[in-house]
C-alpha cells in the first residue's frame, strides 16, 4: 500500500503524505518511500522544485507509536537515510503545513528552505512527553531559525504552536487560509521553477553547504541520545500510557 502520493505540474514534483487515517504518521514504509521521492527528484533534470504536505486533515502526527517496537518491516533506508536526502536534496525544498504537525512533522520545517503553514494548522514537538529527545537536526535547525530560548521551550516543554506563531517565531515563512495554503505554496514553487536550474542549485548549496557538517553532527547526537532514552522508564511509562489512552504519569522518576 503506497503512503506517499506524487504529482509534477511543469517542473514542480508535489509529494503528498498519504496515511490520512493515521494523520500521515511516519511509519517506516512511509520514510522509505518518501526518501524514494527525493532521490528521484534530485535525480530528474526536469524537476526544479519539490513540494511536501499532508493528505486528509494532517500534515504528519510525527512517528507512528503504535507502530514503534512492533512492526516487522524491514526498512531499506530508514530515518537515517530519509534525513540525508532531505540534507543533500540539491534544489528547492517547500513545505505547506495543511494541518496538525508534530514531531518529525514540526522539525521537518527546519529542513525545509521555505515553509508555508496554514491558519489552523499546529506543530508541537512531544518528544519530553514521550521520555524521548529531539530529532531531525532540530537542535541545530530550529535555534538558527528561532533563536536559542524560543527553539529551547519549543523542544522541551511540549507546548502546541499556532500558525501565527510559527511565522512570528521564524519557523514558517508565511500563514494563509487553508484553502489558500496550497494555491500560494504551488504559486511560490513555480516562480522558482522559471528560473535556471544551474542558478537555484548553486544558491541553495551556497547557503547550505557550510552547515551541512554541523547539521549531519546534531544529528549522529540526537540519535544517540535517543537510542540512550528508548526503553527507558519515562519512554516506556509514554508509550503504555499512549496505548491505554491516559496521560502518563512520571511522578516517581
Amino acid at each position: 500500500m503506497e503512503t506517499v502520493n506524487e504529482r509534477t505540474e511543469g517542473a514542480v514534483r508535489i509529494v503528498e503524505l498519504d496515511r490520512p487515517e493515521a494523520l500521515n504518521a511516519f511509519s517506516g514504509l512511509l520514510m522509505d518511500e518518501l526518501c524514494d521521492a527525493f532521490l528521484a527528484a534530485a535525480e530528474d533534470d526536469a524537476i526544479k522544485v519539490l513540494v511536501l504536505t499532508g493528505a486528509g486533515r494532517a500534515f504528519s502526527a510525527g512517528a507512528d507509536l503504535m507502530e514503534m517496537g512492533r512492526s516487522t518491516y524491514s526498512p531499506r533506508h530508514g530515518f537515517d537515510g530519509l534525513l540525508d536526502a532531505i540534507v543533500y536534496f540539491p534544489k528547492p525544498f517547500i513545505v505547506a503545513v495543511n494541518g496538525v504537525g508534530a514531531g518529525i512533522g514540526a522539525t521537518i520545517c527546519g529542513l525545509a528552505d521555505f515553509t508555508f503553514i496554514a491558519e489552523k494548522a499546529r506543530l508541537r514537538c512531544p518528544f519530553s512527553a514521550l521520555g524521548l529527545t529531539a530529532e531531525a537536526g532540530s537542535t541545530m535547525t530550529l535555534p538558527l531559525l528561532m533563536g536559542k530560548q524560543r527553539a529551547s521551550w519549543f523542544l522541551m516543554a511540549g507546548e502546541w504552536m499556532s500558525g501565527p506563531e510559527a511565522v512570528e517565531t521564524g519557523l514558517a515563512m508565511k500563514c494563509l487560509p487553508q484553502d489558500a495554503l496550497m494555491p500560494y505554496a504551488l504559486e511560490a514553487a513555480q516562480k522558482l521553477a522559471k528560473l535556471p536550474l544551474s542558478s537555484l542549485k548553486m544558491t541553495k548549496n551556497l547557503v547550505n553547504e557550510p552547515l551541512r557538517e554541523p547539521l549531519r553532527a546534531a544529528m549522529k547526537a540526537e540519535n544517540k541520545g535517543l537510542a540512550d532514552l528508548l526503553g527507558s522508564p519515562g519512554n516506556k511509562e509514554a508509550l503504555v500510557a499512549f496505548r491505554e489512552k491516559r496521560e502518563p504519569d512520571f511522578s516517581g522518576m
